[in-house]
Formats: C-alpha cells, sequence, structure tokens
C-alpha cells in the first residue's frame, strides 16, 4: 500500500492483456458518521478514541510520545500504529505488517490471522510480539521507527499453542508472557493459563524453563474463561500482571495480580474484576459492553491510563462497528488498580489527562466528522485494508482516480478481492463514491461488508450492453459467493460516465442511493437488514467496513 503510484501503473498495465476487463475508476470516496449524545467540552473528551474496527489495543510510552497498535486479523496491510501526545487524539504512523514477506493470511477466514499484538519499547528498538493464528503462530518484529519498516517476523516456537504475547522489560532482563494451554488437560472449554519464559532480545529467541504464572483465572473454583491479553509492569516494589478474563463478548472483564517477583508467585486483587461493565443492566440507554483487554501507560505528572476494547450495540449485542479502542483514568487504591466501580458505568465524556492538548489529526478517529479521499496523492493512506495478501497489484493511484482491475475474485471467494476499504466507525454513517466502469462484463461500486459470507453491495453494470445499477446481498455461507439480487434497474447513462453511489448505515438499517449527477438522489433499497453486518449474525472478531469493489462479472 506504500508502493509510489508510477510504479503501481506500470506494473498494473503490465500484468494485465488488452483482453482484460477495463479498470473501473474511482474519482473519490467520501466516509460521514454522526454520533449520539453530548459532545466532549473545553478540557474533556470522547470515547472511544478510536471508533470502529480497532480491537486488543496494545500502548507504549516513549518519552513524550505514546505509540499504540491494534489488531486487524487477515486484512491487509495489517497492525497499525498509532501516534499520540495527547492520548485522546491519534495519527496512523504506518502498518507493521505492509508486505507479503512478513506473513501470508492465504486464504484464511477473516477473523484468523493476526489476534491481540502487545507494542513495547526498550534500549532504543521497537517490538510488537503478536500470533498468526493459522499462518505460522508466534513471533515478534522490531522498528528503529514506529512508522516502519518493521522487520520479518522472528518465530517463537516455545509458545506453541499460545496467542496474546507481550514483552516485560525489568532489571536489565528481558521476559515473554502469554495465554498458552493449561498444564495437563483443560478441565472445561475456555480453560486457559498464562505463562512466562526469559526473552533474548539480540538474537529474538525465547531460552530457559517456562513459568505457569496464572491457571485458569483469578477464582479457579468459578471455571474462569479465557484468561488472554496479559502485561506485567512494576510499580513501588511490585509487579502487576493484568489480563482479560471471561471472553471478548459481554462477559469480557480485566483482572489484575501482584507479585515481589516478575516470575510470580502472584496474588489476584480481592476486588476483582477491576474492568467490567457485564454487571449493568441490559436495557440501559447508549451502552457500552464487552470491556476489556486493557493495557496502562503513565504520564509525566504521574496520572496513570489505560486503553482497552469496548463495543456500542445498538440493540441487545448487535454492533456492526466492532471492537473499538476505549481511553479511561486508573486509580490507585491501597496498592491496586481501579478503572471502573462495581455497577459503573464507562463514560463517554471525561476531563481529559493532564498531557499538552494537540491538534486533532487530519483523519479523524472520534466524534462526527467527514472525511474525503481525493485520490490525489502517491499513496492512498494508511487506513485502507484488503482482504487477505495481494497476490498480483490490481489497484493504481492514476491522474487523481483510484483504478481497480475487475478481476474473477468474488467478495465471498475466501481470497483478495479487488476490494479496499476503510472502517465503519459510527452507527449513524455514510459512504458516497463516484465510479466509472465501461467494461461490458464487469461490475464495480460500493460495498458495506463484515466478512466473505455477510455483506451488501450496490454496484454499476451492464445488462445486454445497457448499464444497470444493482443492489446485492450475501447473508451467510449458502448465498451465492456473488450474492443475491436484491433490486436492480437500467440506467440512462452512457457506458462509461460516472454514477454517484451511496451506503448510509442507521444502526439495524441500511439503505442504498445512486445518482447520475451527485445532486439529485434515487433510494434504490431502503431499510435493508444490517443485521446480517453484525459481529453477532456474522460471528468472528472484526468490523464493519465500507469498501470500493470491481468483479470482472459471470454467474456462480
Amino acid at each position: 500500500m506504500n508502493i509510489r503510484s508510477a510504479m503501481l501503473w506500470l506494473t498494473f498495465v503490465s500484468a494485465h492483456s488488452a483482453a482484460a476487463a477495463a479498470p473501473a475508476a474511482f474519482d473519490w470516496f467520501e466516509y460521514s458518521g454522526t454520533e449520539a449524545g453530548p459532545a466532549a467540552g473545553p478540557g474533556e473528551f470522547s470515547n472511544p478514541i478510536l471508533q470502529g474496527f480497532y480491537p486488543d489495543p496494545s500502548i507504549t510510552q516513549v518519552g513524550n510520545d505514546y505509540y499504540l497498535v491494534t489488531s486487524t486479523f487477515a486484512y491487509f496491510p495489517g497492525l497499525p500504529v498509532f501516534h499520540s501526545r495527547d492520548l485522546v487524539n491519534w495519527t496512523q504512523v504506518g502498518n507493521a505488517i505492509d508486505r507479503n514477506s512478513q506473513l501470508d493470511f492465504k486464504a484464511l477466514g477473516l477473523s484468523r490471522g493476526v489476534f491481540a499484538p502487545g507494542i513495547s519499547w526498550h534500549d532504543g528498538t521497537f517490538y510488537i510480539a503478536n500470533t498468526c493464528v493459522d499462518c505460522g503462530g508466534n513471533f515478534v518484529i522490531t522498528a528503529s521507527d514506529p512508522a516502519g519498516p518493521w522487520s520479518d517476523p522472528a518465530w517463537l516456537p516455545d509458545l506453541e499453542g499460545g496467542i496474546d504475547p507481550s514483552l516485560v522489560f525489568e532489571d536489565g532482563q528481558a521476559f515473554i508472557l502469554n495465554n498458552g494451554p493449561p498444564p495437563g488437560e483443560p478441565k472445561y472449554d475456555g480453560h486457559r493459563a498464562i505463562w512466562i519464559q526469559r526473552f533474548d532480545t539480540r538474537t529474538l529467541k525465547t531460552f530457559g524453563p517456562r513459568t505457569l504464572l496464572l491457571d485458569g483465572g483469578v477464582r479457579p473454583e468459578e471455571k474462569p474463561i479465557w484468561i488472554e491479553g496479559p502485561h506485567i509492569f512494576s510499580k513501588d516494589g511490585y509487579y502487576y500482571l493484568i489480563a482479560a478474563e471471561g471472553g471478548t463478548s459481554v462477559n469480557h472483564s480485566q483482572v489484575v495480580l501482584r507479585s515481589k517477583a516478575v516470575t510470580g508467585p502472584y496474588e489476584p486483587f480481592a476486588g476483582n474484576p477491576i474492568l467490567t461493565q457485564r454487571d449493568l443492566p441490559e436495557d440501559r440507554v447508549l451502552p457500552v459492553t464487552s470491556a476489556g483487554h486493557a493495557d496502562f501507560v503513565t504520564t509525566p505528572s504521574g496520572e496513570w491510563w489505560t486503553t482497552f476494547l469496548a463495543t456500542r450495540p445498538y440493540s441487545g449485542d448487535y454492533y456492526n462497528t466492532g471492537r473499538e479502542t476505549f481511553l479511561l483514568p486508573v486509580r490507585w487504591v491501597d496498592g491496586w488498580p481501579r478503572i471502573t466501580e462495581p455497577g459503573a458505568r464507562i463514560p463517554t465524556i471525561l476531563k481529559r489527562p493532564d498531557l499538552p492538548a494537540t491538534a486533532p489529526p487530519a483523519t479523524p478517529t472520534r466524534g462526527t466528522f467527514t472525511v474525503r479521499e481525493e485520490f490525489d496523492g502517491a499513496r492512498l493512506p494508511p487506513g485502507w485494508m484488503m482482504m487477505r495478501n495481494p497476490r498480483q497489484l490490481w489497484w493504481s493511484l492514476q491522474s487523481g482516480q483510484l483504478l481497480l482491475q475487475p478481476r474473477a475474485v468474488a467478495l465471498g471467494d475466501q481470497g483478495n478481492p479487488s476490494f479496499l476499504a476503510r472502517r465503519q466507525q459510527h452507527l449513524q454513517a455514510s459512504a458516497t463514491t463516484s465510479v466509472r466502469i465501461d467494461s461490458r462484463t464487469g461490475e464495480a461500486g460500493l460495498v458495506a461488508l463484515q466478512n466473505d459470507d455477510y455483506w451488501y453491495a450496490i454496484v454499476v453494470g451492464h445488462d445486454g450492453g445497457h448499464p444497470t445499477i444493482t443492489v446485492k446481498r450475501r447473508a451467510g455461507p449458502d448465498d451465492p459467493k456473488v450474492g443475491k439480487v436484491v433490486a436492480s434497474r437500467r440506467l440512462a447513462t452512457q457506458p462509461g460516465l460516472p454514477v454517484q453511489l451511496r451506503i448510509r448505515a442507521d444502526g439495524p438499517a441500511y439503505a442504498f442511493d445512486w445518482s447520475s449527477d451527485g445532486t439529485t438522489w434515487t433510494t434504490l433499497v431502503d431499510k435493508a437488514d444490517g443485521t446480517i453486518l453484525s459481529t453477532k449474525t456474522a460471528g468472528g472478531f472484526v468490523g464493519a467496513v465500507f469498501g470500493l469493489y470491481a468483479y470482472d462479472g459471470g454467474a456462480r
């Protein structure tokens, strides 16, 4: 995604014969979203700080700078890296996985691939410890600059069967800890353990014995599930182990233990969990749910803050925007950290950290905003993604347009279709574009997608030489991989002329519009069932995205 457009175009045109369908041309793309509830006032900020599909946040501090990374699973490029100086305004500076030589997502399900990363800094080097699920296992990558380039993976075979590794640098030593299988046979579904082992920063290899830190969770008699996302830090003579517990759905939580030695034994806090929303009424207004997977940082004035994931459902456990990144202060009481009190709601408006405020980023990540991409730069912004690794260059930036080559790879093929996307970040949102396609066999347009099996598309194509506008839907693996036609009509325009397309989201309802002049809009489908784009329906760990798509046509 960071190759200059001229080089892309030379490779692009040489790789396709004259017989291939002509590229679809997108003149611009605009995303707009509106936040419900009150806006932050002077000296305040709003949660979440990274809206949309930004789960499993991990954060590190280098002087006055903070860096954060989140999961991306089988999207490419992967592991977005953000920078901030005030913990509120974040700018994406790169992607840690941006080359095929690093990882290969093959034909993995979209919720496989790179799970929860752990970012850290030590002695001038940035580290990300991570797991590529079903594509290599646990690894560490390094960089001198968090914007990249990041190294190829150094694999960690000793962590076999584990996920969620993170590095600890204490007393001149380095350790790696992770979620892994418990000793012996698991006693129940979701029975996991936290382990620690020495790590050599020179060879990027583990060594020595693996030590068990926590088996099951903080109250083993209750058979706690999915202890994961561990981090260790030190304060006032203690080492603190924090971890998520309860699974990533509505029972998600954060727990803490402490020890006088980094390798334990660890004593759990009697007041656990220190963060959860599972003890609140389900019918509350504007709920935040599924909170957990926290990481801690401090400010120069001595404040403690935590980033963590949570979700914002529009009804029950239905949400399309995925798991998002939130920020809350950490309070210390009698030697233990607390984030929320039992029964307390996660606030969406609160006082800013005691740090100099910085200007909002050029591409906002929170609040009500509109962003427009004119495709007039040398490269796409780093927030754009595709499904899995590209096997060929099918996209190009040329003369203020994004060109996508229609290919015989459909959205439902569990491959790498001609599809570039950005996250849906609001419950009330819209995505709009202008597309031109002159092919008699291909189609191109705008997509709202949760994964390969669940998506909507509004596309411009042809029927007997006549331009058409069509809305398609795939509502499960039993539907055709190219989707089912929901509605279609002929257009009174010539092939190759621009057509504007728009998708509007309002919680569980989506609408699909088109225009020939950008002024007068016609709704082709209204109030379509958007719950098929929710995690509850589609499963997995990702969130909905809006994207631009081209396909070579045909029926399957």
